[in-house]
């Protein structure tokens, strides 16, 4: 291989990771959390609670 060929691979491979690193987002505490994800988790936390306690398995 040559330099160019070289220089040409790693910087596709470069451009594709950082694509990659775009593309895959995980909603971890550095996007920010919005109150309505809060109350729509809890509202998931007490609805499955209740639907736990109907159905006898606590």
């Amino acid at each position: 291989m040559t330099a160019t060929a070289d220089t040409t691979a790693a910087t596709a491979a470069a451009d594709l990771t950082a694509c990659a690193r775009n593309l895959v987002r995980t909603g971890g505490p550095e996007d920010g959390s919005s109150w309505l994800e809060h109350v729509l988790g809890w509202t998931l936390v007490v609805v499955v609670a209740m639907f736990v306690t109907q159905v006898g398995w606590l």
